[in-house]
């Protein structure tokens, strides 16, 4: 904006000279002329300064975000159209099994997850992930996919990504309430290659999923390629019908129902073991046996969360049709499991299925301690019985699993997490299983204590 006060000024300056005999009028002149000057060098500094103003406005929409925070590292266009975002995951676990009578020899620390994961935005509607794994064994790639938004109701995704059935599953690594998910997700399938269209509905109360896949086995993840011609068709429905209820008690309450339909072929469509929390095998199929026929999943699931108490719990029916050869009898064989787990945050944060965030993070100069979470489950799988003698060994695999855990969340921030687990699992018998087992993990029940020390932005 111009500054005017001189020049409203000048006036009265010069009606006030003008009315002063003993100026004459050259000099009376020469200051009208000096008066002129001042003003044009002021007309021209103000107009410089308004060019100077306009340029950095047209540059401002130009100019990139950067932001740095617990939620990782972005950089951003201005207007948020456009942008990368780094974020990583690192968790380190001491697992220690007792009274094993030292015969597993087991005890060790582990580099569970070790990740690097990279997400953009494209022209506000396109979005990628991936998400390489250095943790474990060999690197491998965990996520890989492209999502496009059309409208909240209607979102696709391509490549590899979490098949939609378990809820415990697709809840975040970081922040489930115990180190290991529960031997249910033994039931599901865990990453698959295909195609995903989603999306919210009725005002954000319902979600839906559906899509084709390359098809898995229980627990499996796909590689980057089928590995046979069949495909599978994967849906989830999930509500939240009281989420707009302010102050109800109800308003945390989530449910839903997902599955799977398809054909599985070959002895890669069959599991390739259920373990236990303390990620032990306590379940496999013989060598000879391959799969051969529709299979197909069916998992009620519920999450209810209210202030600092949070609970989750899913049911999983899982059938495959198994042959012991090319030739043999097709069996259909329907595996079942489910879980009760739930956490209450001691300091008064409030639950929730994206982890808990500390009022206060650790820092003993301010004598806070960060959030504490007490958490507890109870799950069960049970194996069909005719999967013995013909598609499973009873003197290698139990036929049922029965698990109990207790465990301590220290959330020190949002970022860093202490954990320390105790299950203990306790194994039934399959039917026909000799007094001598050949598989030590299931003589007895498994008593392990797992700590993890975790950074995840």
């Amino acid at each position: 904006m111009r500054n005017k006060s001189f020049r409203q000024f000048a006036p009265a300056l010069t009606a006030l000279l003008a009315l002063t005999p003993v100026i004459q009028a050259d000099e009376l002149t020469q200051l009208r002329d000096q008066l002129h000057a001042l003003e044009q060098k002021l007309l021209v500094l103000e107009r410089k300064q308004e060019i100077k103003d306009e340029a950095a406005a047209a540059a401002a929409p130009a100019t990139p975000k950067v932001t740095i925070s617990d939620k990782g590292y972005t950089l951003a266009s201005a207007d948020g159209a456009n942008s990368i975002k780094l974020r990583g995951l690192v968790q380190l676990d001491s697992r220690l099994f007792l009274n094993d009578g030292n015969v597993l020899a087991n005890n060790s620390f582990i580099l569970r997850r070790a990740r690097i994961i990279s997400e953009g935005t494209f022209a506000q509607n396109f979005s990628f992930q991936v998400v390489p794994e250095f943790g474990g064994g060999s690197p491998a790639i965990v996520d890989a996919n492209l999502n496009w938004t059309v409208t909240p109701a209607l979102q696709f995704k391509f490549g590899r990504f979490k098949s939609p059935v378990g809820l415990e599953l697709l809840q975040s690594d970081s922040w489930t309430f115990f180190d290991e998910r529960s031997i249910v997700t033994n039931l599901v399938p865990n990453r698959d290659l295909g195609v995903l269209v989603s999306g919210d509905v009725l005002g954000g109360k319902l979600n839906y999923t559906a899509g084709i896949v390359g098809g898995g086995a229980d627990g499996a993840q796909t590689t980057n390629s089928d590995f046979d011609n069949e495909k599978d068709l994967v849906g989830r429905l999930w509500a939240s019908p009281f989420k707009d209820d302010a102050g109800s008690f109800t308003q945390g309450l989530s449910f839903g129902v997902s599955g799977t339909y398809g054909r599985e072929k070959t002895a890669a469509g069959r599991t390739g073991g259920y373990r236990t929390d303390g990620q032990q095998t306590f379940y496999s199929y013989l060598a000879t046996t391959s799969t051969d026929g529709p299979n197909w999943r069916v998992s009620p699931q519920l999450d209810y969360r209210t202030g600092s108490f949070g609970l989750l719990s899913e049911y999983v029916v899982s059938a495959v049709n198994v042959r012991t050869s090319a030739a043999g009898k097709l069996t259909e064989l329907q595996n079942k499991a489910w879980q009760l787990a739930a956490g209450y945050v001691l300091t008064g944060e409030n639950s929730s299925y994206a982890g808990v965030v500390p009022a206060n993070n650790f820092d003993l100069s301010k004598g806070t301690w960060g959030a504490f979470e007490l958490a507890a489950r109870y799950a069960k799988l049970k194996v069909d019985d005719a999967a013995f003698p013909l598609y499973a060994s009873p003197a290698a695999s139990a036929g049922e699993a029965t698990s109990f855990g207790v465990g301590l969340n220290w959330y020190l921030s949002k970022t860093v997490r202490f954990t320390f687990d105790y299950y203990q699992t306790k194994f039934g018998a399959a039917p026909g299983a000799p007094a001598a087992l050949t598989n030590a993990v299931i003589r007895q029940d498994e008593k392990s204590v797992i700590t993890r020390f975790q950074i995840s932005f």
